[in-house]
């Protein structure tokens, strides 16, 4: 190599033209790699292929609460099949969102509604939402963006903040219990299936382990600021196939 290249080289490097982590994102990937280690380690949540989850939980609308009973299907972060069932006022309801890949359905009681556009970025982010704070290591992925935004308190314990910048270049935050590593808190904006966008908070709670893997088994969800959803994990699964049934159109 001449002298001549390795001064282009070196103006390269010196005007920081070629990608490299920045401050704020090592000590976000040192936040991940905590939370990896707590949660089981990298070999074991790399060699997940799919999991099941089934339990119980309630929402709150207008004041009053509605039990339901929900199972959700996960392959990888782009599979996704979650159905649910209860009943309100007398009148039972049963429904079911299923993504797979770049397409994707909604069913509520008979009517199957498919999802396009706008309609479908909303449920895949919804989605990975959901999923990222079990599986982990996509967060390491080129797919996301990782930044820091410091420590503060969740239910009273310091926790680490990473911002995490999705697919679809918009943002939410995780945050990590210093003490543990573990996931306790998920914050972002969503969108309702009426179109509705609000902010959404999530504390993640009672980590059990299953199969040598810990899970947060409860859930505490507010919607701007309100309680909205509350959930009880009565079972977590890992799957080694899921046929590909699970993410065909919901009959």
């Amino acid at each position: 190599m001449n002298r001549l290249t390795v001064a282009a080289l070196a103006c390269i490097f010196a005007a920081g033209l070629l990608p490299r982590a920045h401050a704020g994102e090592k000590e976000a990937i040192a936040v991940i790699d905590k939370a990896i280690k707590a949660m089981g380690g990298e070999e074991k949540l790399s060699k997940i292929k799919g999991f099941t989850t089934t339990g119980k939980g309630t929402i709150i609308l207008d004041g009053g609460e509605i039990p339901f009973q929900y199972e959700s299907t996960v392959k990888g972060s782009t599979q996704y099949r979650s159905t649910f069932e209860g009943e309100a006022n007398g009148e039972k309801f049963r429904g079911a969102t299923v993504l797979d890949d770049n397409k994707g359905w909604r069913r509520l009681n008979g009517d199957v509604q498919k999802l396009e556009g706008q309609e479908l970025a909303n449920e895949k982010r919804n989605a990975y939402i959901e999923i990222v704070p079990t599986l982990l290591l996509p967060l390491k992925g080129k797919e996301f963006k990782l930044d820091t935004e410091g420590e503060e308190k969740v239910e009273g314990k310091p926790a680490a903040t990473v911002r995490v910048t999705g697919p679809d270049g918009k943002d939410f935050t995780i945050q990590f219990d210093r003490e543990s590593g573990l996931p306790v808190k998920v914050s972002g904006k969503v969108v309702s299936w009426d179109g509705e966008e609000y902010s959404q908070d999530t504390l993640l709670e009672d980590y059990k382990e299953f199969d040598g893997i810990k899970v947060a088994t409860k859930s505490r969800t507010k919607k701007n600021g309100e309680r909205f959803i509350d959930t009880v994990d009565g079972d977590f699964k890992l799957v080694d196939q899921v046929g590909p049934e699970t993410f065909a159109e919901p009959k």
